[in-house]
């Protein structure tokens, strides 16, 4: 058996999730949960629920999480780390006030969080800490007293974030045909969000020019694009673009779009094209429709061959990244010092969020940040 590993103060960890719907009667109600406060009449909650419904109306996010929470509780065992690991979402369940709630019955006191969204953004961090904060208040209005919750920094650049994706890219440029392969360009791609999120997005010195969130993205685009040049001998060329874009068509977004980008990139006389989702950690319903079906099916149309490489996961190396981040902000409260783990120009993100990190929409209250006004 390892020597033990010391999470003090800690005591719990805290696998914060999305959620996704299990089948066909899920979906609707799925999405009245994610779009709840915004009067989307249900006849479009099912057009845009088609998307799950092309796949018997299972996200596989939930699946995706089980798996990692697997990976993790094995990492943490193999190495001596004594920590609970229990599984909350925002929007299905398990719930994240239930999983507060057990939590709390079982008399965790420190509990560090780990979000499935690796970058800096309103709805990639802020909201995260927005949903813990209204379920402690709903506990606290039972009667309870909920833990005191931290969350993990964001870890995009983390090694065990960004190896298992490279080692990816590297498995589809080997995959496409022979012919195409060196003139082969990369497309990295992440979910679009309005412009105005980008520039408001991490702390209030980053913010502007796509703020936190593209320079994150551009980092660990770089990083792969770096680390694939070394290994193989070819430069490839890249470009960071997004997916996913759901919002009212006159509210400016981040663009190209993986679509336009495919058309333009043939268009220009590209042999093919690997798409290399890193703004995500698995290979959920972004991934599997707007990657695998939509996009793969416009490369289709125009005769460009194209691959998609592999998310994280649950990735023994990302569990283990997970470790590492967990014993470091641990050595931190115990007013130690910890090197922290981190590739590329940007260094280690904050373990704190500061005040005006990522702005609310409306002010609501937000856990796990710096005091101050609606941090």
């Amino acid at each position: 058996m390892p020597d033990a590993l010391d999470a003090t103060p800690y005591d719990a960890l805290l696998l914060l999730s999305f959620g996704g719907p299990e089948g066909p009667d899920d979906v609707v109600p799925f999405l009245e949960n994610v779009t709840r406060g915004r009067g989307i009449p249900k006849e479009r909650l099912k057009e845009v629920g088609q998307h799950y419904f092309l796949f018997g109306g299972v996200s596989p996010i939930n699946g995706q999480n089980r798996a990692l929470l697997d990976a993790l509780r094995e990492d943490f065992a193999e190495h001596g780390l004594d920590l609970p690991v229990y599984w909350g979402n925002r929007n299905w369940a398990p719930y994240l006030t239930d999983t507060l709630r057990e939590i709390t019955a079982d008399g965790r006191r420190r509990v560090l969080v780990l979000a499935t969204s690796a970058y800096a953004s309103y709805s990639g961090c802020r909201q995260y800490r927005e949903n813990l904060a209204d379920a402690l208040a709903a506990l606290r209005a039972e009667g309870l007293e909920p833990p005191r919750v931290d969350k993990l920094r964001h870890y995009f650049n983390h090694p065990g974030f960004v190896e298992p994706m490279t080692e990816g890219v590297l498995r589809s440029l080997a995959d496409l045909p022979e012919d195409v392969r060196e003139g082969a360009h990369l497309a990295f791609t992440t979910h679009s969000i309005p412009i105005s999120a980008a520039d408001t997005s991490g702390p209030v010195e980053a913010h502007g020019d796509g703020g936190a969130y593209v320079a994150q993205h551009l980092d660990v685009a770089r990083l792969i694009a770096d680390a694939v040049r070394e290994r193989t001998g070819t430069d490839h060329p890249w470009q960071l673009v997004y997916q996913s874009r759901s919002g009212a068509p006159h509210i400016p977004w981040l663009e190209p779009d993986i679509c336009d980008h495919l058309e333009e990139r043939h268009a220009a006389g590209v042999p093919a094209v690997v798409m290399a989702p890193i703004g995500f950690v698995s290979d959920h319903m972004e991934v599997l429709y707007d990657l695998d079906t939509e996009a793969t099916a416009k490369a289709a149309e125009l005769g460009l061959p194209v691959r998609r490489s592999a998310t994280v996961g649950a990735d023994p190396r990302f569990a283990a990244a997970v470790r590492d981040l967990v014993l470091e902000r641990a050595a931190t409260e115990r007013g130690q010092v910890a090197a922290p783990c981190a590739l590329g120009a940007l260094g280690a993100s904050h373990d704190v969020c500061p005040a005006g990190c990522c702005p609310a929409r409306t002010p609501r209250p937000a856990a796990a940040g710096a005091e101050g006004p609606h941090a």
